[in-house]
This record gives structure tokens, C-alpha cells and sequence, in this order.
């Protein structure tokens, strides 16, 4: 069977890694980020956003900015995959840490807590669109000030939504996962499988 074969419109290590663990082949398609980035993927959650209507129009709204990107470089036409993932405690959408302050803050309140990871995936072919979310709940034991400073003196919160990588060191953070692991990674596995199924580009 031939291998599926899309275009990714992320940057994110995590999500090349886990197409490449289901054997798809893929090409990047990049957006233009901090102060040159792009206006038709801005992430800036609208007022009242609810956290899973929000993910959901963030992974859309890439893999449809990706594909526009496609037919303006005239490149080969394939599906184009888009996807975003955040948390959520106490019904607030929390994203990637703005600062070293922000991310030791962000862990402060994670810890000895409960929170959601939603990941949602999306993928276009320019004409139609379908999109699909996953939820999963992640508890953290509870974490000292020292151990936050030293995590975070890694650098490995700072591009990480919720300020922590579960492939990462901060798996030993981790008391108890209820959902998807690869979805907490940033591309949740099943739903990917699923939705490339549906544009005719199964993985087994």
C-alpha cells in the first residue's frame, strides 16, 4: 500500500515525529511568526472564546492558511494538515509561556491539580475541510518552587502550551493521564488516522 502523503502546516518537532511513527510522508508548509507573522494565522483568542471552540478554529484555520499557501506556490495539490493544542484550568485557555516569569506561574498553578489538554486536527484540500478534537485530562503531582525553577531553567517550557513537554522532562511531573498521550504531545494519533481515512488516505 502506498504511504499517505500531506502537507504539515506546523513547525512543532513533536508532530513530524508522531506522523513519522504512523508512516506518513509529509512536507512542511511554514508560517511567518513574531513580529513579521503572518495576519491570517493569528492566534489571539477572540472575546468569550470558549477553550474547545478556540483550538478547533486555530487547527482550521492553519491547515486552510497552508493550503492557500499550496495553490499560491502552485506546488502539488494534497491535503494540508493543520493542528493546535492548549490547556485548560479553571475554564481559561492557557498557551505557550510568554516569559520565563509566565512559565514558572503557569507551573505554579498546574501543580497538585487537574487540567485538560485539548488537541484539535484539521485537514483541507483546498475545497472541503473537517476537523476533529481531542480531550484529555492530565494531573500533576505537586511540584516544589525549586523543582519548577530548575525545569524551567531548561528552556523546555518556553514553546510548549501549558509551559511543559510530556515526551520531555517533565514526564516525571505526570501522577495520572486520562486520554490521549500523543493528543497531549500536540497531534492526537486516533483522530489523525481517522480524518486522513475520510480524505481516502489510510494509514493501514
Amino acid at each position: 500500500m502506498t504511504r499517505p502523503r500531506i502537507y504539515l502546516a506546523s513547525r512543532s518537532p513533536r508532530r513530524r515525529e508522531l506522523l513519522r511513527q504512523i508512516d506518513v510522508d509529509f512536507d512542511m508548509v511554514l508560517f511567518r511568526e513574531g513580529e513579521r507573522a503572518d495576519s491570517d494565522v493569528d492566534e489571539t483568542p477572540h472575546a468569550a472564546e470558549e477553550v474547545g471552540a478556540y483550538v478547533a478554529r486555530l487547527a482550521l484555520m492553519k491547515a486552510q492558511a497552508g493550503a492557500r499557501r499550496v495553490a499560491m506556490r502552485q506546488l502539488v495539490r494534497r491535503p494540508v494538515l493543520g493542528a493546535d493544542t492548549t490547556l485548560e484550568l479553571d475554564g481559561e485557555i492557557i498557551g505557550k509561556p510568554s516569559s520565563r516569569e509566565d512559565a514558572v506561574a503557569t507551573l505554579e498553578r498546574l501543580s497538585g491539580r487537574v487540567h485538560r489538554v485539548l488537541t484539535a486536527v484539521a485537514l483541507t484540500d483546498g475545497d472541503r475541510s473537517e476537523q476533529l478534537t481531542s480531550v484529555s485530562e492530565v494531573r500533576f503531582r505537586e511540584l516544589s518552587r525549586d523543582e519548577i525553577l530548575h525545569y524551567v531553567a531548561t528552556g523546555e517550557p518556553m514553546d510548549k502550551a501549558g509551559a511543559y513537554g510530556i515526551q520531555g522532562r517533565a514526564a516525571i511531573f505526570v501522577a495520572d493521564i486520562r486520554g490521549s498521550h500523543s493528543g497531549i504531545m500536540g497531534l492526537p494519533l486516533f483522530e489523525t488516522a481517522q480524518l486522513l481515512k475520510r480524505f481516502g488516505l489510510p494509514v493501514l
